[in-house]
This record gives structure tokens, C-alpha cells and sequence, in this order.
């Protein structure tokens, strides 16, 4: 494993930085939309601005920025857990069916008229119910060779793809809810409001708090199981708390925001880069990462939309959030792939 030189102020000033490169992508936010420039929106901020400038900023852009925020502190974390329980660094939940199987619980939900935005709570509850299940059919494909990190990655992808197929099948037998779960299967920000806040909030922070207090026994499991029970920790007990906190975590991101791809993957690869081993400063570092990473996401998604619209001269063009994030991350992947797996 590697072992960080960093000081623990050298790691506290890393992340006081973060917390302020948060802020400013929250800032770059909440002026990307189209309506109102940034001179507009700080009036509105200072109290002034007329009605509708009023209504534009607090009621749509700002808990559309908070939603974004949580949405991704929750995916850097999930990852961070993942990869830090089953001791692979190609472990996130886009490829070990956590986030294929969340959004195959919300869209059947919907589409069986069990859950939807006006019943925000059953949304979580079904994605939650599909993560799990995603992640017990990885559990079982990989049976053995759970410790090797390549047979997870590809019994990952089997069970994603196999859950998205049967997203794809629920939508054959109830096509009118295509409009409705689309922002599942992309993944976007659009639209949030401070219902979606006031459910993804408590919901984060909760699993937040339950994921640092294991941040001592997931420090323990990436050393190796053999280690970890010789300082005295029930193994299985640890990793499967660190699944259910992972799980949870991102069962709440997906039903807020849908399916952003390979945030929960790569931000712990950037976390571990910045912060070592330790997970009591790497889980914040992820959690803040994965902030800034979906936050900043979305207000380029929003400058991009109004560059193309005007280029293209269509008004209602809007690039989602998780498009952007997948494009990227796709690249990155390609890149990090090329160097080799990351030693853990």
C-alpha cells in the first residue's frame, strides 16, 4: 500500500481548498443558466432583483447547485467506500451494479405506479432495494475471485448490463414513462427543485456520518484481510457495513439525479492521490471532490447547452449533467487504463 508523506496540516490546507473550489463551482453554477447573468444573480443574492429574477435564482438555480453538490459528495463517497471494502481500485458503482440496479428500482417503481416525484421516500426505498440487489448478483457471480480486481470488473459489467437490459424491458412494457425516468437513465440535474433538496439532504448527511465512522475499519480492509484480523476486526462485518453505507449513498444520489457515470469510480482514484491511504482525510477529500466534480459538471453542461443552442439556433437544447460526466469520465478511464491499475 501506499503510504502518503503528506502532514496532517498539509492535508487539512488540502482540504479547506477544496472546501473553497466547492464554493466556486457552486458560484459558476448558479450563473450558467440562460436567463439571468452573473451581475443579475448577485443582485438577487444581495436581496434586491425583481420577482421573476427572485423566483429564478432561489426557487430553480440554487437548490438545483445544493441538489448537484450532495448528489456528488454522496458518489465520491460511495466509491471511496467500495473500493476501500472490496479492496479494488476498479470497484465503483457504475460497474458493480449498485447504480445499474438503483436505477432499475426507481424506474420499475415508476413505471408500476409504485413511486414517482410526488412520493419522493418510495423512490429511495426502490432504488436502495435495487442497489442491493445489484450488488448481491455481483456477490454471487464473483464468488471466489471477489479479491481478484479484473474478474470483478468484468463480472461488474455482466451484471450492469444485464440490469440495464432489464431497465430497457420495463420501459417496452410501460412506454408512457419514458418522459418520467429518463433523468434515471442519463442522469441530470434539470428541474431540481427544494423537494428534491429537503429528501437528498438528511438522507446524505446520514450515510455521510456512517461512512467516516468506518473510516478506521476501511483503512483496516485495504491493508488485507489477513492484517486487519490480526489488529482484531471482524472482517465480514466491517466490509458488509461499508456495502450498505456505499449502497445507501448511492441509492439517494440516483433518486435525485439519475445515473451520472464514473463519478463514484474515478474520484477515488484522485482522493487516494491526494490524501494517501487514510481514510479519515480521504473520505472528506471524496466527498468534496465529488461535489466540485458534479457541480462543475452541470454548469458546464449549462454553458455548453447555451453555446450549442446558439450555435444551432435551438432554444430549448439542454445538455444533460450525466452526459457530460460520462464523456469525460470515459476518457479519463481510457487514460488511467493505459498507465495500469493503480497499486493499492
Amino acid at each position: 500500500m501506499k503510504v502518503s508523506g503528506r502532514t496532517h496540516t498539509g492535508r487539512a490546507r488540502l482540504l479547506m481548498l477544496l472546501a473553497l473550489l466547492v464554493l466556486a463551482v457552486g458560484c459558476a453554477d448558479l450563473v450558467a443558466g440562460r436567463a439571468l447573468g452573473p451581475a443579475d444573480v448577485w443582485e438577487v443574492l444581495r436581496g434586491g432583483g425583481d420577482p421573476t429574477a427572485r423566483h429564478v435564482v432561489l426557487q430553480l438555480r440554487l437548490p438545483r447547485a445544493l441538489v448537484a453538490l450532495a448528489a456528488g459528495a454522496s458518489l465520491g463517497l460511495a466509491g471511496i467506500v467500495l473500493q476501500a471494502a472490496l479492496r479494488n481500485p476498479l470497484a465503483g458503482p457504475e460497474v458493480t451494479g449498485v447504480t445499474p440496479g438503483a436505477v432499475l428500482g426507481a424506474v420499475a417503481a415508476t413505471g408500476l405506479g409504485l413511486a414517482g416525484w410526488e412520493s419522493p421516500a418510495a423512490v429511495v426505498v426502490a432504488a436502495c432495494l435495487g442497489g442491493f440487489g445489484g450488488a448481491g448478483l455481483l456477490w454471487l457471480l464473483a464468488g471466489r475471485e471477489q479479491g481478484d480486481p479484473a474478474q470483478t470488473a468484468v463480472h461488474g459489467v455482466l451484471v450492469s448490463a444485464v440490469l440495464s437490459g432489464l431497465t430497457a424491458m420495463v420501459l417496452l412494457v410501460a412506454p408512457g414513462e419514458l418522459g418520467s425516468v429518463v433523468q434515471w437513465l442519463v442522469g441530470s440535474t434539470e428541474g431540481r427543485v427544494w423537494e428534491h433538496w429537503v429528501l437528498l439532504w438528511p438522507w446524505a448527511g446520514a450515510w455521510a456520518v456512517a461512512a467516516y465512522a468506518l473510516a478506521a475499519p476501511l483503512t483496516l480492509l485495504r491493508c488485507g484481510d489477513e492484517q486487519a484480523a490480526a489488529a482484531g476486526l471482524a472482517t465480514g462485518r466491517a466490509r458488509t457495513a461499508g456495502l450498505v453505507c456505499a449502497v445507501a449513498l448511492t441509492a439517494g444520489a440516483v433518486s435525485a439525479v439519475g445515473a451520472l457515470g464514473f463519478v463514484g469510480l474515478l474520484v477515488p482514484h484522485l482522493a487516494f492521490a491526494l490524501f494517501g491511504a487514510d481514510l479519515r482525510t480521504a473520505l472528506p477529500g471524496a466527498a468534496l471532490l465529488g461535489a466540485a466534480v458534479v457541480c462543475g459538471a452541470d454548469a458546464g453542461a449549462q454553458w455548453l447547452s447555451r453555446a450549442l443552442a446558439d450555435a444551432l439556433d435551438a432554444d430549448r437544447l439542454s445538455v444533460p449533467t450525466g452526459a457530460l460526466t460520462t464523456c469525460v469520465g470515459a476518457a479519463l478511464l481510457l487514460a488511467v487504463a493505459r498507465r495500469g491499475v493503480p497499486e493499492q
